[in-house]
């Protein structure tokens, strides 16, 4: 029953991947049908075709390699300015030249004269911006109506003022771990020492009503190593602890590797789960884009550790992942005989709307052949128009985004690699999010 599960989890949370990945493409190609532009071909995978057909002057399939998609808009690589795009000269011999011509060569094989006034490069700069942001906005958006059904339906883990744990001892952040135990060289928490139990409620500390954990939290940190009073409600009548807060290392925020000294109290809350409504759905989304962001610029340092965890370091559950990986994690959280049916739902749910909102925040970044280096191309291409036509100066035309080709075959290679070392690393030493 175990396999079984395993396998359904894998096979579900891939076919999530596989429409996502398909509506990303359609993002690109509707609104590039919309403006008049010729798209010649959808595709679903890489590699050799598995099934296709043709509607219209589109083909529409699926390839063997399920590991991305592709939609072909003719005439996304311009001509040479002053060259006629029927007669694209033969490749010169300066190497980053030909890489340029040679494209542009393959690029116009199959153009018609018919197709003029159709190609990508000749139409105007906000529908270039708009059909390449649309991919990526998609996922955006799947990422925004899985989180907004799964907060907003099944309800999202709210730290609630009662608490649930009581902590023994003072440990550091840095040396936590599930092994460690609290030895006679360890300080007896704050907690302890005031007397809390599991179940009190906290009403007030010095002196400020608490009404929520998230409002607690800041002052207990604040209040480093100084004296603290604590009201708790106990079995329906209140008391007051007293104390004094410790300087201890903890994580800078949740699930960073970063730590920072401040006040610690050592108790835990209560964790229930509530429905939200979309002002929480937009606050986390807010929340989770920054984190993104952060795990994106970190990803080369991260890069090196799972390098180091194939030839047997310790591999960091916060370190990136492979689809082939996040397959595994999926299949992983199905089998899962610990958490609930909801539980497992909700968690690979979480999964895919995570995985859509890194797809689409990858795919922003300004650089080819990701969707943002054609962003950035048309948006430059806009404001250069613009300056001409406010100091009234010649209509500079169109930005030639092939002369970038060089460095988007060097960017093609290096997330080629990449991806071959998370998929190696998933395989040799995978993240797991469960022991046992």
């Amino acid at each position: 029953m175990t396999a079984l599960l395993t396998i359904l989890g894998i096979v579900v949370f891939a076919l999530g991947i596989i429409v996502s990945v398909a509506l990303h493409e359609m993002g690109h190609m509707l609104p590039a049908k919309a403006f008049g532009m010729k798209v010649t071909q959808f595709f679903v995978g890489f590699g050799r075709t598995v099934w296709s057909t043709k509607r219209g002057e589109t083909e529409y399939g699926f390839k063997a390699i399920p590991a991305g998609g592709f939609v072909r808009i003719i005439g996304m690589l311009p001509p040479a300015k002053g060259q006629d795009p029927g007669k694209v000269r033969k490749a010169s011999t300066g190497p980053i030249q030909s890489i340029a011509e040679n494209a542009r060569n393959a690029e116009y094989e199959t153009i018609d004269p018919a197709d003029n006034g159709r190609l990508f490069y000749q139409k105007p700069w906000w529908q270039k911006l708009i059909v390449m942001a649309s991919g990526p906005l998609v996922n955006v958006a799947i990422a925004f109506v899985l989180f907004g059904g799964l907060f907003m339906l099944y309800g999202a883990n709210v730290a609630q003022t009662t608490v649930s744990t009581v902590t023994d001892c003072v440990i550091p952040a840095s040396q936590a771990s599930v092994d460690r135990k609290c030895t006679d060289a360890d300080t007896v928490s704050p907690a302890k020492t005031a007397g809390f139990q599991v179940g009190d409620r906290i009403v007030s500390f010095n002196g400020t009503q608490i009404s929520t954990w998230d409002q607690l939290t800041p002052l207990i940190r604040a209040n480093t190593d100084k004296p603290a009073t604590i009201v708790v409600e106990r079995n329906g009548a209140q008391q007051t602890l007293r104390t004094n807060t410790i300087v201890n290392q903890v994580p800078k925020e949740a699930g960073s590797a970063k730590f920072v000294s401040v006040g610690f109290l050592g108790v835990s809350p209560e964790m229930k789960l509530e429905r939200q409504g979309p002002a929480f759905v937009v606050d986390k989304m807010g929340e989770l884009t920054v984190a993104t962001v952060k795990a994106i610029g970190n990803f080369p340092q991260k890069l090196v550790g799972v390098a180091k965890s194939i030839v047997g370091g310790e591999r960091d559950e916060n370190s990136p992942m492979s689809v082939v990986g996040a397959s595994r994690v999926a299949g992983e959280i199905a089998s899962n005989q610990s958490l609930t049916g909801g539980e497992r739902i909700a968690f690979l749910i979480s999964l895919l709307a995570s995985l859509n909102l890194f797809l689409a925040l990858f795919n922003f970044i300004p650089l080819l052949p990701l969707d943002g280096g054609h962003m950035i191309g048309a948006i430059w291409e806009g404001i250069r128009r613009g300056f001409a036509r406010l100091f009234g100066r010649p209509d500079p035309g169109y930005v030639d985004v092939a002369k970038l080709l060089p460095i988007a075959y060097v960017m093609a290679s290096v997330i080629t690699v990449m991806g071959v070392l998370l998929v190696i690393a998933d395989i040799v030493n995978p993240i797991r999010l469960f022991n046992g």
